[in-house]
């Protein structure tokens, strides 16, 4: 499997713009922390691209993403990715116990934290944000209420990283991509 099949994936069953641009994130994301352990970041990217690719189908928690993995096998995903994406959700019952598992659940609520932060900035950009505007943001519990912090504080403690260098090594791995998040000076309000 590689990137080009992942994303013919995401375009059979993704519509929502958005959710793409959540999934690239991640995936620059797990791209980014492989380097930084020294493992495979193709294999971890698979992962971050994938991980809520059933979410227009299955948008439940009681079928998201278990109902997905059977798809994702029968297009020949590996199955430590397949196990990384059912590890990413807590009700799903599956542990976390490797790296790209820990990543990948650290790293999945923390990209929508970094993308409000930066649309809400004049640049609306990723290339001028920093930690302490996320940290700002993070106390205040009504901006991107959605984003379970106490998720994000648990993820980057599995993974051993302090909370403010994990969202530090975030921005950054999502910096390259800014442009096909959304984000940049050329995609200023109206």
């Amino acid at each position: 499997m590689d990137r080009s099949q992942a994303l013919a994936i995401l375009d059979e069953f993704i519509q929502n713009s958005n959710l793409k641009r959540h999934m690239l994130a991640v995936e620059a994301s797990m791209r980014h922390y492989a380097l930084h352990f020294g493992e495979d970041p193709d294999l971890w990217g698979l992962a971050g691209l994938l991980h809520d690719f059933d979410w227009e189908i299955h948008p439940t928690m009681d079928s998201h993403p278990q109902e997905g993995a059977p798809l994702l096998r029968e297009r020949g995903v590996p199955e430590t990715v397949v196990r990384a994406i059912l590890s990413h959700a807590d009700h799903t019952g599956v542990p976390r116990e490797t790296l790209m598992e820990k990543a990948l659940y650290a790293c999945d609520e923390l990209t929508g934290l970094i993308i409000a932060t930066a649309l809400v900035r004049p640049s609306r950009s990723l290339q001028d944000l920093k930690v302490k505007s996320v940290k700002k943001k993070w106390r205040d519990a009504h901006f991107a209420a959605a984003v379970d912090r106490d998720q994000i504080e648990r993820g980057a403690a599995d993974l051993g990283i302090d909370l403010w260098e994990h969202v530090e090594h975030v921005i950054q791995a999502m910096r390259p991509i800014e442009t096909l998040l959304g984000l940049g000076l050329e995609n200023e309000r109206p």
